[in-house]
C-alpha cells in the first residue's frame, strides 16, 4: 500500500496503472474509518485491479465550521484499517493540495439537493460536488463506491456526474450496523458512552415503524417516529419525512412511489446522526 499526499504523485502512479490495462476504483472518505468504510474499501477490491482511497476532511461541504473542527481524524488507524484491507493506494492530501484557490463552482444538481439535507445543510451538497468532481477528475476511476446510509449524497452524485459527463460507475453499498442497529458513522465515536447506547433507538424506532405498513398511512408513520424519538430527551428529531427512494421528493400515500423510504437526521446530544430504512418491502 502506498500513500500519497501529492497530485502530481499519484496522477503518475495511476497513469503506469491504466497502461497496464489496469481498471480502477475509488473510496472517497473523510477518514475516522469504521467497518462501514472497510465493506466499501473490500469490495472496491474485490471488483477493480487497483483500489484507491482518499482520505480528506473537505472544508467545502462543511456549513458548520464547531461540525468541521470537531469532526474525529484518526489517520494512523486509517492507515493500519486499509493495510488490512489490501487497499493499494492512499491519497491525504492537505486542503491547499486540493484547493489552491477558492473552488467558486456552483453545481445544477437538481431537485435531489433541495430537499432534506439540503434545506437543513446550506451549500452541503455543492461542497460534496466540489471535491467528489475533483477526485473523479484526478484519480479518473471506473467506478467509486458509496455507503447508502448517506443515500441522498448517492442521489447528489450521481446528478452530478450525469451534468458533468464524467464517465464513472456510482456503486451504492448496503449500510453497516453496530449490534445495537445505530448506522456506522465516524460522528459515533463523539457520543458519550450513554448517548451511544441510546442512539441505537433510532435505528430501532424505523425497523418498528416498517410493521405498521401498510396498515397505516404515511403521516401515521412519520408522527410515530418523530413522536417516539422526541419523547427521550437526548434526541431532537431535525426532520423525518417519506420519499421515493430515487427523487427524493416527499410521498403522501404508499401508491405515489414503488420504493418508500423513510430518511431520518436526529440529534442526539450535539452530534447530529442520519439514517434510512426501505418500506418497500412490506408493500409488495
Amino acid at each position: 500500500m502506498k500513500i500519497i499526499s501529492r497530485i502530481c504523485e499519484l496522477r503518475n502512479c495511476l497513469s503506469e496503472e491504466r497502461q497496464k490495462n489496469k481498471t480502477i476504483g475509488l473510496v472517497p472518505t473523510m477518514g475516522a474509518l469504521h467497518d462501514g468504510h472497510i465493506s466499501l474499501v473490500k469490495r472496491c477490491v474485490e471488483e477493480n485491479d487497483i483500489c484507491v482511497v482518499s482520505l480528506f476532511v473537505n472544508p467545502t461541504q462543511f456549513n458548520n465550521k464547531q461540525d468541521l473542527a470537531t469532526y474525529p481524524r484518526t489517520p494512523e488507524n486509517d492507515f493500519a484499517l486499509l493495510e488490512t484491507a489490501e487497499c493499494d493506494y492512499v491519497f491525504t492530501p492537505t486542503e491547499k493540495e486540493m484547493y489552491p484557490e477558492p473552488d467558486v463552482r456552483v453545481f445544477n444538481l437538481g431537485l435531489v439537493a433541495e430537499v432534506m439535507e439540503g434545506v437543513y445543510r446550506p451549500g452541503h451538497f455543492n461542497g460534496v460536488a466540489q471535491i467528489v468532481s475533483k477526485l473523479f477528475y484526478l484519480v479518473e476511476p471506473d467506478k467509486a463506491y458509496f455507503g447508502e446510509k448517506d443515500l441522498q449524497q448517492i442521489a447528489v452524485i450521481r446528478a452530478m456526474v450525469k451534468e458533468l459527463n464524467i464517465p464513472v460507475e456510482i456503486v451504492s453499498c448496503p449500510i453497516l450496523r453496530e449490534a445495537g442497529g445505530l448506522a456506522m458513522s465516524s460522528r459515533n465515536r463523539r457520543l458519550t458512552p450513554e448517548q451511544h447506547q441510546k442512539a441505537s433507538l433510532i435505528a430501532r424506532t424505523l425497523k418498528e415503524s416498517t410493521t405498521f405498513v401498510p396498515g397505516k398511512n404515511v403521516q401515521e408513520i412519520l408522527d410515530y417516529v418523530a413522536n417516539t424519538l422526541n419523547n427521550e430527551p437526548v434526541f431532537r428529531v431535525e426532520y423525518f419525512d417519506i420519499v421515493d427512494r430515487y427523487t427524493l421528493q416527499s410521498v403522501k400515500n404508499w401508491k405515489e412511489t414503488t420504493d418508500p423510504t423513510g430518511c431520518i437526521a436526529v440529534f442526539c446530544g450535539e452530534v447530529r446522526l442520519i439514517d434510512n430504512i426501505t418500506y418497500k418491502n412490506k408493500l409488495s
